[in-house]
């Protein structure tokens, strides 16, 4: 069975534009050799950014990207289980870092990310 990991926003963001030099060594380990996966709440981060013109391309090309490039797929969990588990994340005040937190969670698995905060409270991280 192959392990899962989660991307993080800014991790599937790095991806799509080809800058591996921002990620560590043991992120860039588990992007090789696991089975990639994004939260719909990464989605809809990055049509976020989009329509704020903080990044260039829509979250539909993002998507579309790496799910041709690298496999990514996005998670088909059920919404009110995750919902119920970001509930419990209440040390972030973050819609979007609870959804994608609470992704993992549910699945007991990785979060690829480089956020402190995510780190510090989600044991499962890892950069």
């Amino acid at each position: 069975m192959a392990t899962l990991a989660y991307l993080d926003t800014h991790v599937a963001a790095w991806l799509f534009a080809g800058d591996v030099t921002r990620l560590s060594s043991p992120a860039r380990a588990a992007i090789e050799k696991d089975d990639l996966l994004i939260s719909p709440a990464v989605v809809l981060e990055l049509q976020y950014l989009y329509e704020t013109k903080r990044v260039a391309d829509a979250a539909d090309q993002v998507v579309e990207d790496l799910r041709h490039r690298l496999g990514v797929r996005i998670c088909d969990l059920p919404f009110p289980d995750v919902v119920r588990r970001a509930v419990t994340l209440s040390w972030t005040r973050d819609p979007f870092d609870r959804l994608i937190v609470a992704q993992a969670a549910v699945r007991h698995t990785t979060l690829v990310t480089k956020d402190r905060s995510l780190r510090k409270r989600y044991g499962a991280s890892l950069w």
